[in-house]
């Protein structure tokens, strides 16, 4: 039916209006088409047929008077067939998920040594891995918290993968002050231990349980207390926020192996994890 494609193609868009919006979008667009009242009953029509469909003397303008009629078998239409709108949001969100992924790959091959090899990266596993795992991550984000046994299960079982952290302290202070101390550990030689130690442990992340940890590892606090504060520290992490920035990754955790991603910790994470790694081991990653 014409006013069901109507309604489809205004999904197809990329429009982000709600769907009511988009149903008077879909009754002002019908609007504009340059058919004769005459043929109203046609658009509603499994019979339509283009060739029966004459244009306005105007050619696509319509009285006042048309324009009420067409609306108001618009609007019975849709209200008949509300199913419609469902198909519209669903269009919609695959619409909008293609385009993420569209853009999210062009920018991972662009950018792949920043995200997959940049030297001094935050890494476990196999330094010198085959296949990188990348995962932006907050101290306090509880979903890290839960994912981080299916990290620790994928290092364990394949000692050829190489990982990735990338710090992305979003919500809170604390959670920043926990990252730029990580960072200081880092420099140490301790990030695995005191990234896993941090994760969890229980409470709220901040550069006083930060520091507690980072004590209990045997590092040196004096020197973490000056790395920390280091301008080095300071653009190592803010080159990590504005790299996930320009990825549209505004939530933690969110896993990228090849150009693909996992955003989240569901319940397969180390499934999803291991079947990516396995299948770009066996078809090639020209970028992890």
């Amino acid at each position: 039916m014409i006013v069901k494609n109507i309604v489809r193609n205004i999904a197809g868009s990329g429009s982000a209006g709600r769907k009511a919006a988009v149903a008077m979008t879909a009754i002002a667009a019908a609007l504009a088409l340059p058919f004769a009242a005459g043929t109203i009953d046609r658009l509603v029509s499994p019979r339509a047929h283009a060739e029966t469909i004459a244009p306005t003397a105007g050619g696509a303008t319509f009285s006042d008077e048309q324009k009420k009629a067409l609306g108001e078998i618009i609007k019975d239409y849709l209200i008949k067939n509300p199913e419609i709108m469902v198909d519209v949001q669903t269009a919609l969100d695959e619409k909008m998920q293609k385009d993420q992924d569209s853009k999210l790959k062009s920018f991972m091959a662009e950018n792949a040594k920043s995200i997959f090899r940049s030297p001094g990266s935050s890494v476990a596993g196999d330094a010198n891995g085959d296949i990188t795992v990348v995962e932006f991550f907050d101290y306090n984000c509880g979903y890290c918290k839960r994912g981080l046994p299916e990290v620790q299960k994928l290092l364990q079982d394949d000692k050829k993968v190489r990982f990735v952290f990338k710090e992305l302290p979003i919500l809170s202070k604390g959670s920043e002050e926990a990252a730029r101390i990580a960072l200081a550990v880092k420099r140490q030689g301790k990030y695995w231990e005191f990234h896993q130690a941090m994760l969890a442990a229980k409470g709220h992340a901040d550069e006083a349980s930060a520091l507690k940890i980072a004590a209990s590892l045997g590092v040196d606090i004096a020197k973490v207390k000056a790395d920390m504060a280091s301008d080095d520290v300071k653009n190592e992490l803010r080159d990590d926020v504005l790299l996930a920035k320009k990825m549209g990754i505004n939530g933690t955790p969110h896993f990228l192996v090849g150009d693909k991603s996992i955003p989240g910790a569901p319940d397969d994470l180390h499934d999803q994890l291991e079947a990516l790694v396995t299948g770009f081991r066996k078809e090639g990653c020209p970028i992890c």
